[in-house]
């Protein structure tokens, strides 16, 4: 297990799954927070000790392939604050542009420091009705962000704007001809975010067509909590992703796993949760999709939340799934491949990487 840690902490990672909002630290949080007088339930770092999505209705989750847990762990907090909760009152803390240029910087500095994360690639909202300016100077402000922790820390990054699939299609149209009308190089893509239940993503079909037409590289949240294969099939064949984001319950269909791993379709996924009871199950599911020879790649989602670091998910698909360092090498050169960035800075990535895992020093 040694060579594997020894890889796992040299590795320069790549994630290309992490919010924006659910980076926030929690001193970042409770300063935010009574800066702006929120009124919360709870200190702001109770609350953030005791994030704990609850499951949904259990009955959509009878007779699925991995077995979905149907009761709370023991380890859960006794008042548990959802991660839509606690991302809204981050969101309510905000007061200005710099909120965002700080929040950015914090989420590449922390990833750089906790996992030697060289590139990184974070959705991001849209910007909240209490706030006085829109998505053109939202941008300006993540981009002076990214660009310092750049050039603090030698990394990359790049932003996906992220549609709220509980919204109309419309609205997220509308979100899309903001990202269109005004683009920027570091703006490289566009997400499908929140509950997989409040939104089919067929929903969302010309807002990713439009997306599409402009360049824009285009990902979803898939088979995440419906508990079907299929609309991951949407997502490739309607929306025309590049890459999924979860995708565990693609296990339901053999039919879509066969394909899956026969055209190499990334999906990075998160063995670490918000649903503390799910755990268990994420990370049962993830063991299956590497066995089905699915091209998975780790990645933090919400670290500063659950929290967890890349580092950390490594380190678990090591400790916990039996993932030896060949493979962990072969994820960490997927992750490259699948990041959208410019082919010239890919391939200054990719050497990093590979130098790394043929046993050179970085």
């Amino acid at each position: 297990m040694s060579t594997v840690h020894d890889l796992i902490d040299r590795l320069p990672t790549v994630d290309l799954h992490c919010h924006l909002i659910g980076t926030t630290r929690a001193k970042t949080f409770a300063e935010l927070a009574r800066r702006a007088k929120l009124d919360l339930p709870d200190t702001p770092e109770t609350i953030y000790a005791s994030v704990n999505s609850l499951p949904p209705d259990p009955a959509l989750y009878t007779d699925t392939v991995i077995p979905v847990p149907q009761g709370r762990r023991a380890d859960e907090p006794e008042v548990s604050y959802s991660l839509f909760q606690v991302s809204g009152w981050v969101n309510a803390a905000l007061r200005d542009a710099e909120d965002y240029a700080r929040l950015a910087y914090e989420a590449f500095e922390a990833a750089q420091r906790q996992s030697n994360t060289a590139h990184l690639e974070v959705s991001f909202d849209s910007v909240p009705e209490h706030l006085r300016f829109g998505y053109r100077e939202q941008v300006e402000a993540l981009v002076a962000g990214v660009r310092a922790a750049e050039r603090d820390f030698g990394m990359t990054g790049r932003l996906i704007a992220a549609i709220d699939r509980s919204g109309t299609g419309e609205q997220a149209l509308a979100r899309v001809r903001k990202v269109v009308e005004h683009p920027h190089e570091y703006v490289a893509g566009i997400g499908l975010d929140n509950l997989e239940t409040k939104g089919p993503p067929e929903r969302f079909a010309d807002a990713f067509r439009l997306a599409g037409e402009a360049g824009l590289r285009r990902t979803a949240h898939s088979s995440e909590h419906a508990p079907v294969a299929a609309n991951t099939i949407t997502c490739l064949d309607v929306l025309g992703c590049d890459r999924i984001d979860h995708g565990y319950f693609v296990l339901e269909d053999q039919a879509v796993v066969d394909r899956l791993r026969e055209e190499q379709v990334t999906f990075t996924v998160a063995s670490t949760t918000s649903r503390r009871s799910w755990r268990p199950w994420r990370r049962a599911s993830i063991k299956a999709m590497l066995q089905a020879g699915l091209n998975v790649v780790p990645a933090s989602d919400d670290p500063g939340m659950f929290p967890t670091t890349l580092r950390g998910e490594y380190r678990i698909l090591a400790d916990e799934l039996g993932v030896d360092a060949d493979r962990i090498g072969r994820m960490a050169l997927a992750a490259v491949e699948a990041c959208w960035l410019p082919e010239d800075q890919k391939a200054k990535l990719r050497r990093r990487v590979e130098k790394v895992t043929a046993g050179e020093t970085a």
